[in-house]
């Protein structure tokens, strides 16, 4: 059975950092390029950061390049998400999303329909 179990998030005010966790089971994870994305209620899903399945590549949306950092460990079948200078703007759910099978997805990483499993989300609160 296929899981993904985000944790680390939580309330900081702007300008704090916060980092994200995903683990991963059920499915070969070192074969599997990952995604961060994120929603807001009556939005659609953003996605944040992609990382290769290698994790010698990545990719980050505008609103996030430069301040969020998306990392993984094969070995412990983990993703991360380092979120650094949070704006209230970042305030969200925040989930986790594997795409089997994959390389990297570059910038098309953002397509939700791309990817085949989805963990149920760890939220995010900045104040200012």
């Amino acid at each position: 059975q296929v899981k993904l179990v985000e944790s680390g998030g939580g309330s900081a005010q702007a300008g704090g950092s916060l980092r994200l966790s995903c683990v991963a089971s059920g499915f070969r994870f070192q074969s599997a390029c990952m995604a961060w994305f994120r929603v807001v209620p009556g939005k659609q899903r953003e996605g944040v950061a992609h990382i290769s399945d290698a994790g010698d590549r990545a990719a980050y949306s505008d609103s996030v390049r430069g301040r969020f950092v998306i990392s993984r460990d094969n070995a412990e079948k983990t993703m991360y998400l380092q979120m650094n200078n949070l704006k209230p703007e970042d305030t969200a759910m925040y989930l986790c999303a594997a795409r089997r099978g994959c390389s990297f997805s570059g910038d098309s990483f953002t397509n939700v329909a791309l990817y085949d499993n989805w963990g149920s989300g760890t939220q995010v609160t900045v104040s200012s």
